[in-house]
């Protein structure tokens, strides 16, 4: 089985114990105990590794100096930052945030100055600009080409941000000692591509959803239901029509589970001044709680994003199909 070990060592240079164990559906004391050659793994593992694991491990590792700690930013700490303002509420770009704190110490930055970076990014966005804020002009080129990047690739910028962060945190797993006190033993699951895949687009939605959520406050734009159990970030374009805008956050509503399956349903939708106009099917309905939900909000402007602006061509879109199923 040495051919096997050698196979997991190679293995885990690119992934932490953590997902390594997670790919292969085992615990990381199983892991352990294979790489020590306590234990013999399966006589497939090997097969498995080669034909599951390696051709997912070919994107280049960041290089060293991709999150130095002095000089000007690099791209690779621009795009974690970027990621964070966009995940953020805006009264939480400040130094004394924990979160700030946490990911100023991984990406190699002073918490002040991860700070300072998400404020020079909102001087770049349109609805802040709106908002009649000063004091936001030192945006970099670098940082303008980051915002670019995004709004032109949301998708591949979030997974490479994704990629970022786990090489970040290998990083610090490799200076920590491993957890005890697993379960012995989980039935194997060899289905690596299954997992992975499942993995990022849970991880993008989270992306999705964090950026919408934070965007309008947390709270629902119609309603104003602030409870987050019951709201989702609902999009304009559905996820599976329009890859390109998936995960731009100006394709996004936050709304109340209720408000989101109505939309969903196009039930009703937005007029380009952003108020809401019902389906011919709700003003007409006779449901007493439909009406008591849904009528009051006819006409009426929802409360507008802090950032993110639902983007009017979205709106359109999302409009005439509900004029057509209503039709």
């Amino acid at each position: 089985m040495e051919d096997v070990r050698k196979l997991l060592t190679s293995l885990r240079g690119r992934y932490s114990q953590r997902e390594l164990a997670s790919a292969l559906g085992v615990t990381t004391r199983t892991l352990r105990r294979w790489e020590a050659g306590e234990t013999e793994p399966p006589p497939f593992l090997a097969d498995a590794l080669r034909q599951r694991l390696f051709p997912l491990t070919d994107k280049a590792q960041p290089g060293k100096r991709a999150f130095k700690r002095s000089g000007n930013w690099t791209r690779e700490q621009s795009l974690l930052a970027f990621r964070f303002y966009c995940e953020t509420p805006f009264g939480q770009l400040h130094a004394r945030n924990k979160n700030v704190i946490e990911l100023a110490h991984l990406i190699g930055r002073s918490p002040s100055a991860l700070a300072m970076k998400c404020v020079n990014f909102a001087s770049l966005d349109p609805a802040i600009r709106e908002s009649g804020r000063s004091g936001l002009s030192n945006a970099s080129a670098l940082d303008k080409e980051v915002w670019s990047e995004f709004h032109a690739n949301w998708e591949g910028l979030v997974e490479e941000c994704e990629a970022l962060s786990s090489h970040l945190l290998r990083e610090e797993e490799k200076q920590q000692s491993p957890l005890e006190g697993e379960d012995e033993f989980i039935e194997p699951d060899f289905s690596a591509e299954t997992r992975i895949a499942l993995v990022k687009q849970r991880m993008k939605q989270a992306f999705f959803r964090r950026s919408v959520l934070s965007s309008y406050g947390g709270k629902c734009c119609i309603s104003g239901v602030s409870e987050p159990r019951l709201l989702v970030a609902s999009h304009i374009v559905p996820w599976s029509e329009d890859k390109a805008n998936r995960l731009n956050p100006s394709n996004g509503l936050c709304l109340s589970a209720i408000h989101d399956k109505a939309f969903d349903s196009y039930l009703f939708s937005l007029t380009d001044d952003h108020r809401v106009v019902l389906s011919k099917k709700l003003e007409k309905t006779k449901d007493s709680f439909l009406r008591e939900v849904f009528w009051p909000a006819q006409d009426r402007e929802i409360q507008m994003p802090e950032r993110f602006q639902p983007d009017l061509v979205f709106v359109q879109l999302h409009r005439e199909k509900m004029l057509r199923a209503n039709a």
